[in-house]
């Protein structure tokens, strides 16, 4: 499945959704719009989701490339990755970014909008 991206009102990009419970709970959310905060120097994230995701099937945590859409399940929130980072205990992975994930990779904070 297929989703878009509009950063900021402007930039508009597609992501590919991985088949999991986690990114299935999250597409059904869709339409969404919410404040991302640059995180880490690596990643832009959100503040709580309206629900929380099910995560079950999903491994113990995951590794993350830039481009990637993931759930960090202990804050219940969307991270979206513009560059590679370490491996983190309860990060699901939900999707990633059809081109160049540096579309994210710009100073403080992004208006995000989801939709399918």
């Amino acid at each position: 499945m297929k989703i878009m991206l509009t950063i900021n009102g402007k930039t508009t990009v597609t992501a590919t959704m991985e088949d999991n419970a986690a990114a299935r709970d999250f597409v059904s959310l869709l339409p969404l719009t919410l404040d991302l905060r640059d995180f880490a120097g690596s990643e832009k994230a959100s503040g709580s989701l309206p629900k929380t995701l099910n995560t079950s099937g999903a491994p113990a945590g995951h590794k993350p490339e830039a481009g990637e859409l993931t759930h960090y399940a202990p804050w219940n929130n969307l991270a979206i990755f513009y560059k590679d980072d370490s491996y983190a205990r309860g990060l699901v992975l939900l999707g990633r970014i059809d081109g160049n994930p540096d579309v994210l990779n710009v100073p403080g904070n992004v208006e995000i909008s989801l939709t399918k």
